[in-house]
Parts: structure tokens; sequence; C-alpha cells
């Protein structure tokens, strides 16, 4: 286009932008006409700018003081804010944003790339990152859900108010102070604490085995035969030292000369060696034998470190 100072007034002047008031600028905002009366979508005045339609920035756009959008904004560049941002709709960021101040966003924000924040960033709506890394030191969370493998990394302290749920993936936590914890799917512990200075539980293992039956002598009996049965089970992991304990399932089912034979059988168990549980079931009654029918015994040895 021609400079102005080789044109005809007449013939130019729809080429000039102008305020609607005879004396310029005021501190109420005008908006921003052309030579013919056309508006424009700029409104100034001297102590603000406002555009109605819509603003894009292309390179880098600093804010030094607080930027409040009611509308969608979309950056394609940079964006630096060192005073508060409030945002009422929608915020769309496709290269990096870092704020060193609070934001606050009352709609749904989707990040494509990382975002950095240094200063406090207060979520009222969902957070949706897609791609790239969300670095987050502590965290208030009511309500936290997980529907991919993705696992967080929360390197502070995270605060649950309510329910944490993951429902695929893997999630590793290190100390868990909780006054109720309902698990109703597979749990692998480390080595859990009993108390603030209990002892530590090492190791459980469990097993079981069929018994066959046996016929018990009384106590005091001349005839052939023994007030005692005595046999060997595996335990994949028991170790001397364990605390064992253990049942055998038909042992309530005992029938005897006496009523009273169940009563009276007593089962002990202990480990023998490495993997290795011997069970002894000795009937006590001095007057009273009988048939312990077949069942199942079973055993847990736990070990326990200080």
């Amino acid at each position: 286009m021609p400079t102005l100072g080789t044109q005809n007034i007449s013939t130019s002047y729809t080429q000039l932008l102008k305020t609607n008031l005879i004396g310029g600028l005021d501190p109420t905002l005008q908006v921003i006409t052309d030579g013919d009366d056309t508006s424009s979508a700029l409104e100034l005045s001297t102590v603000g700018v406002r555009s109605t339609g819509t603003l894009n920035a292309v390179g880098a756009t600093t804010l030094a003081s607080t930027l409040a959008v009611t509308g969608a904004v979309t950056l394609s560049s940079s964006l630096g804010v060192t005073g508060a941002a409030t945002l009422s709709s929608s915020l769309g960021v496709t290269g990096a944003a870092t704020l060193s101040a609070s934001l606050g966003v009352t709609g749904a924000v989707t990040l494509s790339s990382s975002l950095g924040v240094t200063g406090v960033a207060t979520f009222s709506s969902s957070i949706s990152a897609t791609t790239g890394t969300a670095t987050i030191g502590t965290a208030t969370i009511s309500t936290a859900t997980i529907s991919t493998a993705t696992i967080p990394t929360i390197n502070g302290v995270t605060t649950f108010a309510t329910g944490f749920t993951s429902s695929t993936g893997t999630n590793t936590l290190g100390t868990i102070a909780s006054t109720t914890i309902t698990n109703t799917g597979l749990v692998t512990v480390g080595t859990p604490e009993i108390g603030a200075t209990g002892p530590n539980i090492t190791k459980v293992s469990f097993g079981t085995a069929a018994f066959t039956g046996s016929t018990f002598q009384d106590l005091d009996s001349a005839t052939a035969g023994s007030n005692v049965t005595t046999g060997t089970f595996t335990v994949t992991g028991a170790a001397l030292g364990d605390i064992v304990f253990g049942g055998l399932t038909s042992i309530g089912s005992s029938t005897g000369t006496n009523a009273t034979l169940a009563q009276r059988l007593i089962p002990s168990f202990r480990v023998e060696s490495a993997d290795t549980i011997r069970y002894v079931i000795l009937n006590t009654d001095t007057v009273s034998h009988g048939t312990t029918p077949a069942g199942t015994l079973y055993a847990t040895a736990m070990r326990f470190a200080t």
C-alpha cells in the first residue's frame, strides 16, 4: 500500500483508524473504526485494551499482571505469566507452559506437552495429560481414578480424602499411614510391622496335606497300639525357628468308647526341617480309645524379626 503522503484524503481516508469521540482516547473503552466508520474487534482506552474477536499470539507473550479469559485460549508458542491467571473456559497448550504464580482453572485443561508449575495449581474440574510427563510435588486429591496402565510418580506427600481407585496397572507405595485399608483384589506386601514398635513379619508359609485316618488307644491301655499318631508334610518356605499353627479338619468327628474322645485329642505342629512340618496328635484320655476319620491337615508357618 502507498504511503498516505502520496494519496488524496478523499480516496484514502477509509484506511485510517479512529475513535468515535472527537476528543480522542479517554478512560472509557471505545471501538476503533476505520475512516468509513466500519467497526473493528479492537477497543482502546487510556487504561486498557479489549478484543471482542479472536486474539492470537504467534510469538512469546509475557503478562506482568492478571490475565482473565472468559473464552477459549489456544497458544502455539510459549506463555509466560508472572501474575495470577484465571481461566473460566478451556485452555489448550501445544507448546511448553511455565507459570511462576498461581493458576486457577474452572474448566477442563488438556495438555499435549509438559506443564511446569512453580506456584499453586488448583483444578476445580478434570485434568487430562494425554502425552508428556506430569510431575507433582505435594498433592491433595479428593478422588483419584487411574484407568490406564501408566504408573504415576509422586515425589511429595499425597493425601487422599476419599477413595483411591486404580482399575489397571501397578501402584507402588512407600510408607502407608491408614486407619482402614479395604482391598478386594490381590495385594503383595513387603514387610508389614505390627504396631508402632512391634516386630516385622518377614515370611508367611502355608500348606495342606491329606490325612488318611488313625486309631488311638487310651493313655494307660495295655492293648497293642499307640495313643499317638504322627507324620510330616510339605510347607514350602517353612524354616527352623518359624512359629507354626495348624489343625485337622476331621478331628471333631472322632468317635470312641467315650463320647469325649474328640475333646481329648491334642494336635501340635512344628518345623522339622526346611519346608517340612511335623504333626503329632496325642490322645490324653486314660480311658477312651477310638478312631479319627480321614480329613485334611493344614499348617501356617510365620517368621518374625525385630
